[in-house]
C-alpha cells in the first residue's frame, strides 16, 4: 500500500502534504504561483526541471526502444544486390 503521505508529495516550500502529484502541483501553482513545467509529448505537468527531464529521458527511452524493433519493419526480399538492381531500374543514363 502507498504511503498516503510520502516526501515525494509534500511541498518543499511550506511542508503541506498532498495524496498524489497532481495535489501538489495545483497547490504550488497557486499557493506559491510557481511556473510550472510541461512535458512537450504527453502535457504531464511538473514543479521541478529535475523531475521533468527524467520523465522526458524515459519517454525518450521507450520512443526508441519501440522504434528499434525489427519485426515493425516490412520484410524486404532478395539479397542486397537484388534491391539495389531494382532501385535503379528506375533511373536512366539516356540524356
Amino acid at each position: 500500500m502507498k504511503n498516503p503521505f510520502s516526501k515525494k508529495d509534500n511541498c518543499t516550500q511550506c511542508d503541506a502534504k498532498f495524496l498524489n502529484h497532481d495535489e501538489l502541483v495545483v497547490h504550488v501553482r497557486h499557493e506559491h504561483h510557481k511556473t510550472i513545467l510541461k512535458c512537450e509529448k504527453c502535457g504531464q505537468e511538473f514543479i521541478h526541471e529535475k523531475d521533468r527531464l527524467h520523465h522526458a529521458r524515459k519517454e525518450r527511452e521507450e520512443e526508441l526502444r519501440d522504434r528499434s524493433h525489427r519485426e515493425s519493419y516490412p520484410k524486404e526480399s532478395g539479397s542486397t544486390q537484388d534491391r539495389v538492381t531494382r532501385h535503379t531500374s528506375h533511373f536512366d543514363d539516356k540524356l
